[in-house]
């Protein structure tokens, strides 16, 4: 009987050491690294939020950012939401690309 559990645990250490390294802590980390962004936001701050709309943040209430996304247009997201930093470099690349395109006709 403790060949047999001996075996087992042969075959599901290395499973579980692929499975931890592969999975478990490159999303541990990606956890990491959202908390700290969320963290560090400050007024002023270019962002992305999870439904992919791009806002300035205006401020802060309890749990939720107010973020402006146009002229005179002002959203209260969940803190939660935002995904990301927007960087000026991103940003000018896509107001670069969103121009470059072309219609087909």
């Amino acid at each position: 009987m403790s060949g047999a559990l001996g075996q087992l645990l042969f075959f599901f250490a290395p499973l579980f050491a692929i499975w931890y390294f592969l999975v478990l802590r490159p999303q541990s980390q990606q956890r990491k690294k959202l908390q700290t962004m969320l963290a560090s936001l400050k007024t002023g701050d270019r962002v992305v939020t999870s439904g992919g709309i791009y806002g300035t943040i205006l401020g802060f209430r309890d749990g939720t950012v107010q973020l402006q996304i146009a002229n005179q247009v002002k959203v209260d997201l969940a803190r939660s939401a935002i995904t990301g930093l927007v960087t000026e470099q991103a940003d000018d690349a896509g107001k670069a690309d969103s121009g470059t395109k072309k219609s087909k006709g």
